[in-house]
């Protein structure tokens, strides 16, 4: 007897063949049959016509403290995702000194737009080194499965301490750094994340640890993973780190390399097809990179108490470190506001903001009239810059702003999903909690980009979400819908899936809050063989089904 059947789907593999009629059926944890099913089962579901497919393999998160505190990653498992790479970019907490937790939460804080109050209740230090730290995520347990990059700041932190942020690494540390990647490796990380991101600070505004690597720190981390045997190095690129470079780093550890994060900017528009185009040309010359690029617009709210949209400008550095007064002062000081200008208005290879004035609104502010209106608009052929700071100082920072940063050209997203050398990624789930949550960019994929544009295929969508994401990190039996593989489901219909509004919900720690969003189309979601959510959204349950992943096929 079967555990599940689900009878009368549109079966979509995750390998991109065409869909077919038919049926799964589901026995401890693994899918036994794929097609006619007979024979009974304890459980029965009659999808009528809805579309099945493998679980979306959700590769760009920042979940590494939330699962601490939340083991359902919300709210990843209700809009389809049943595994989630997480401690991307090299942000993560561990290994980690007991001294230095303050300044990791700190730099979190920073970098991936965190409370500081929500990080010191929330998270659960019960680990100092990597393979502490998974041993704790296994025994806890999860909603989903998760599998953990080895971070570079943080191995860089463990080592250098407070110097990681100030200057190179010597060759001594360079050495301990490495031991410390073979050891996580050895425990089970799927391999190794770093940035080079100038957009990427931590406390103080100085810069992340990653970012002050030298190329031959970089060349010999990566360069254990062939050591290790396995693993995939994942980098988030500053416009200064070229791809042959990256391409000589896969050449000589003949290793898989995601480049991200690859967006479209309205205001240089081929520069993100230049990249593209360079990695199609590495892996012409036989090495295996891949470019991280997003489904979704890149928006943020934000107010100017956390600017993490102007973080990135070299001209913005002088404020980073200051707080209070001395940062109201830094934003009236018109030499500090020329250099902002002055560099807004040169075009950049990759930035966050370019100048489009017309895409950043008010959301909220003290005089109602100005909300839900552009800073073009309310400039009326004033300097926007100006009226912005000056709005926000007025209201002692406390305006809302949001601004679609990058992605907005739709043709050209359609393009980049399109191109032969890109990764549907970058939801960063976890992450910029109070800016925007993009967990939802599957159901996004699905709705928008396949129904409503028709720019992909429903085949090759799914396969984008799940048997490329499976095959490139190595991921054994997941991501297709076969005999053997383990039953991680989605359930949806492709007529009406799609990812909700977003909203602010209160539910961190404290009564914190955070932006959400919820599935539409969704009818249920299991990971291996579990349902854990269901037409309603998450199901009421004890033991959770999810496991974390330590072995690995590339």
């Amino acid at each position: 007897m079967f555990d599940l059947v689900i009878r009368d789907v549109m079966l979509v593999d995750g390998l991109g063949l065409p869909p077919k009629r038919g049926g799964v059926a589901v026995k401890d944890g693994r899918i036994v049959e794929v097609g006619y099913i007979g024979g009974a089962s304890k459980v029965t579901v009659d999808a009528d016509g809805l579309a099945l497919m493998p679980g979306i393999i959700d590769n760009h998160t920042h979940y590494d403290a939330q699962i601490t505190w939340d083991r359902w990653a919300s709210p990843s498992p209700a809009l389809g995702v049943t595994t989630a790479i997480i401690g991307n970019c090299g942000f993560t907490i561990a290994p980690c000194r007991p001294r230095d937790r303050d300044l990791v939460m700190r730099n979190l804080t920073q970098v991936e737009g965190m409370s500081l109050d929500v990080l010191r209740a929330g998270i659960r230090w019960e680990f100092e080194s990597v393979p502490q730290y998974l041993d704790m995520l296994e025994r806890n347990g999860a909603a989903l499965n998760l599998a953990a990059f080895a971070g570079h700041s943080s191995i860089r932190t463990y080592v250098m301490g407070d110097a990681a942020t100030e200057r190179g690494a010597t060759p001594e540390e360079v050495r301990a750094m490495k031991d410390l990647l073979l050891e996580a490796m050895r425990a089970g990380a799927i391999g190794f994340s770093t940035s080079t991101s100038p957009a990427h600070n931590g406390g103080g505004g100085k810069p992340m640890p990653s970012r002050l690597a030298e190329d031959a720190e970089l060349r010999a981390l990566v360069g254990s993973l062939r050591e290790a045997g396995r693993g995939v190095f994942m980098l988030t690129k500053g416009g200064h780190t070229r791809i042959e470079f990256l391409e000589e780093l896969a050449r000589d550890s003949a290793r898989p390399v995601v480049v991200a994060a690859l967006l479209h900017n309205s205001t240089n528009p081929e520069s993100v097809f230049t990249d593209l185009d360079a990695i199609a040309e590495a892996q012409a010359n036989g090495y295996y990179l891949v470019g991280a690029v997003s489904c979704c617009p890149l928006s943020m709210d934000f107010t100017l108490r956390s600017p993490y949209v102007f973080e990135g400008l070299e001209s913005w550095q002088p404020a980073l470190p200051l707080k209070g007064d001395l940062f109201k002062a830094k934003l009236a000081e018109k030499t500090f506001r020329n250099s902002l200008r002055e560099e807004i208005a040169r075009p950049a290879h990759f930035r966050l903001f370019n100048g489009e004035w017309d895409k950043v609104q008010v959301i909220e502010a003290r005089n109602k009239e100005l909300e839900q209106r552009s800073i073009a608009e309310l400039a009326n052929g004033g300097d926007p810059l100006d009226f912005m700071l000056d709005l926000a100082l007025a209201e002692d920072l406390d305006t809302v702003f949001s601004a679609l940063l990058l992605n907005s050209d739709e043709d050209a997203v359609g393009r980049m999903l399109r191109h032969p050398a890109s990764l549907v990624s970058l939801s960063d789930a976890g992450a910029h909690l109070t800016f925007f949550n993009d967990a939802g960019f599957g159901l996004h994929l699905l709705g928008h980009w396949v129904r409503e544009r028709g720019e992909l295929t429903l085949a090759d969508a799914v396969w984008r979400l799940t048997g490329q994401p499976a095959k490139l990190f190595g991921i054994r039996g997941r991501g297709a819908l076969r005999p053997g593989y383990h039953a991680d489901l989605l359930l949806f219909d492709p007529a009406t899936v799609s990812r909700g509004p977003k909203r602010r919900v209160f539910d961190l720690p404290g009564g914190n809050p955070r932006l959400t969003t919820a599935p539409v189309g969704v009818h249920g979601v299991w990971v291996n063989g579990v349902r854990i959510v269901g037409p309603g959204g998450p199901l009421e349950m004890g033991k959770l089904p999810g496991r974390l992943l330590r072995e690995f096929v590339n």
